[in-house]
């Protein structure tokens, strides 16, 4: 699961620059987090984990997504809303599996008992 971590902080570094102005260094990590997120999916598909595979395959389609729309706007211009949109719901996707993790239930043990 360390390979989810890459793609993971590469667009929260990417939303962090473009929250504080650094569109171009944004533009580049969303870039980098592709072969990232390619990686993720392919290492999900192999160890045959459904959930992380859907989240990974998502995610690495919408940080496609972002690089596309990012790159096709004009050069000076703000970051268009789908692109920053996208990198975000790429982060999310990426905690998911954590969030299901926390909130499955915990399995419920018998009381062992003591002799004294």
């Amino acid at each position: 699961m360390g390979s989810r971590l890459l793609p993971l902080c590469l667009a929260l570094g990417a939303t962090l620059a473009d929250s504080v102005g650094a569109h171009q260094i944004g533009g580049w990590l969303v870039l980098l987090a592709i072969p990232g997120a390619a990686a993720a999916a392919v290492l999900a598909i192999g160890e045959r984990a459904r959930l992380r595979t859907a989240t990974s395959g998502g995610a690495l389609a919408l940080f496609v997504l972002a690089s596309a729309v990012r790159h096709g706007a004009p050069v000076g211009a703000a970051v268009p809303a789908l692109a920053f949109s996208a990198v975000v719901a790429a982060g999310i996707a990426y905690l998911l599996p954590l969030l299901v993790w926390v909130l499955q239930p915990a399995p419920l043990r018998p009381a062992q008992a003591t002799t004294s």
